[in-house]
């Protein structure tokens, strides 16, 4: 049993935001990268998420960032830009800018370190949908968050507006994973966050991947998610299981640090990271060599 493919399809990667040896923007290297994923299997990019650095970016810099690589995917696949914020009011200024790029959707994080009830993330949230016409995907990361959105917020939200269409799922509640999508209304999908849950989340039924992952080895994950999304668990288990040690070993540290890390090993380097991260030490960078010749990424 296959279900149809949902707006911005089944791969989406986060992408890494390259930087120079300055640690500057690298635009001219975001819209090498962005191509090369596109050309790699994506069906949608996010651009600048956690995994694209989104703390220590600002808004001029998200700004440039969202336009480069616009004008590098040129239509190919949907764009979403990474909005999302702890302050309501910030988000919402900023969302209507980047409203106006030519942007195809928009992610937004439960509100970090403010520590949100459930009805302040509603209205959050709905604030924010009511201030753009733009698709919404929620993104709950209680490991980053700290707090928990859940499956009742997440459905009320589904139903209440009309925009905010997915979910990015990185509670590892399966639970709560499987109550939003029962109780979902048509057209509102469920994103695996972590790469390793993927599996387990679109056997629940969920719609595919947003993926650290697929910065490194985007054919590989899309693989996985095509034989989930065509019913056949079986090979899926196989594939997913060959890719395991590196979706694991890719967190190792705090992300992104080793996904820009496997890149430069691929001989596509997209500079360091930006403090308070830290590049991968030589014994990281290493021991990840040896996790990508062993899954096959690496030659």
């Amino acid at each position: 049993m296959s279900n149809p493919a949902p707006r911005f399809g089944r791969l989406i990667p986060a992408m890494v935001t390259p930087f120079d040896e300055n640690k500057d923007l690298d635009l001219n290297r975001a819209q090498e990268l962005a191509d090369r994923l596109v050309c790699g299997g994506s069906d949608s990019l996010i651009i600048n998420g956690t995994t694209g650095e989104s703390p220590t970016v600002f808004y001029p810099q998200k700004i440039e960032l969202f336009k480069a690589v616009l004008e590098a995917v040129g239509g190919r696949v949907p764009v979403i830009a990474n909005v999302g914020d702890n302050c309501t009011a910030d988000t919402v200024d900023f969302a209507r800018d980047v409203q106006k790029l030519g942007v195809d959707g928009f992610m937004c994080v439960v509100p970090y370190y403010n520590k949100p009830p459930q009805e302040g993330m509603y209205q959050h949230f709905r604030s924010i949908a009511n201030a753009v016409e733009l698709p919404i995907i929620l993104y709950n990361i209680p490991g980053r968050c700290v707090v928990n959105m859940t499956a009742e917020t997440t459905l009320r939200l589904a139903h209440d507006c009309d925009n905010i269409v997915a979910v990015k799922e990185a509670s590892g509640k399966y639970e709560q994973i499987l109550e939003i999508i029962e109780g979902a209304p048509e057209g509102f999908v469920v994103y695996s966050g972590d790469d390793s849950a993927t599996y387990e989340i679109m056997k629940l039924g969920g719609a595919g991947c947003i993926s650290t992952i697929g910065n490194v080895c985007p054919a590989r994950m899309k693989e996985i998610i095509e034989l989930c999304a065509a019913g056949d668990f079986e090979a899926a288990w196989k594939a997913h299981q060959a890719l395991l040690p590196l979706m694991d070993g890719l967190f190792e540290t705090s992300n992104p640090i080793l996904v820009k890390e496997a890149l430069k090993l691929l001989g596509f380097p997209v500079g360091g990271v930006r403090l308070p991260l830290v590049d991968a030490t030589p014994a990281q960078s290493e021991r990840l060599a040896s996790i990508m010749r062993e899954v096959g990424v690496l030659s």
